[in-house]
């Protein structure tokens, strides 16, 4: 089963990422900012981390950076997911390594798809 770290300061959406994503074979652990994440990751190694980018304390960015230099040899699939919607976000978020980006608030589909699009769901 694939594992995913869901990283979000809010409760509700980490509880609908979970459920939306266990629909979809997923095993979830969630974190509630990127320091805390930042030890789950370590801890558990998920094959894909569903980041949010404004959070207490360590934010989605600073996480991103934090895990490209403590992780390299084992590196997940890297999906924003964010109310940020400027290109030079985007752009922010692909130069600090990660593999997707997707806008709040999203579906089942949309999230499916960007799983189909970094490879870790077959194509539907």
């Amino acid at each position: 089963m694939k594992t995913c770290l869901v990283v979000d300061d809010s409760a509700l959406v980490r509880k609908l990422a979970f459920s939306m994503l266990g629909e979809m074979g997923f095993s979830c652990t969630g974190a509630a900012d990127g320091a805390v994440a930042l030890d789950a990751y370590k801890a558990d190694m998920p094959d894909l981390v569903l980041l949010d980018w404004t959070m207490p304390g360590m934010d989605g960015i600073a996480f991103l950076k934090a895990l490209r230099e403590t992780a390299p040899e084992h590196m997940p699939k890297i999906v924003f997911c964010t109310a940020h919607n400027r290109i030079e976000d985007l752009r922010a978020a692909l130069v600090a390594g990660a593999d997707e980006y997707i806008m709040k608030p999203f579906d089942n589909e949309i999230l499916r798809s960007k799983l189909e699009i970094v490879g870790l769901l077959p194509p539907s």
